[in-house]
């Protein structure tokens, strides 16, 4: 949040401002996403923008035994895919681009620039 308030390139910035349904492939209910940074840029460029602990941005390795735990990080994982097509699909429409930051992302510099 720092980094959109202090960088003169973003000009608009907010967070979890942006809804988004999604169907939930767990219950097969409709849920609403709200993406964590919404971004616009001196350029015109539009983000909606996902932190994530880079062990969420992947399946979860098929343990010997099912465990809660492997359960668990299933659900998340496939909700997570479902919120992320959505997100992709309104990027799609708005001319928008859909970014995950994982704790990689945040420490270098260089992508905190868009990978200008």
């Amino acid at each position: 949040m720092k980094y959109c308030d202090d960088n003169p390139d973003i000009i608009e910035w907010g967070s979890e401002e942006i809804i988004i349904p999604y169907v939930s492939p767990i219950d097969g209910r409709r849920h609403r996403y709200f993406p964590d940074f919404f971004v616009k840029t001196s350029k015109g460029d539009k983000f909606l923008i996902e932190v994530k602990p880079k062990s969420q941005t992947k399946p979860p390795k098929v343990p010997r035994r099912k465990t809660k735990r492997f359960i668990y990080e299933t659900h998340e994982w496939g909700k997570n895919q479902a919120k992320w097509e959505a997100a992709n699909a309104v990027c799609q429409r708005n001319g928008w681009k859909f970014i995950i930051l994982t704790e990689d992302h945040l420490k270098t510099p260089k992508y905190l620039n868009y990978g200008r």
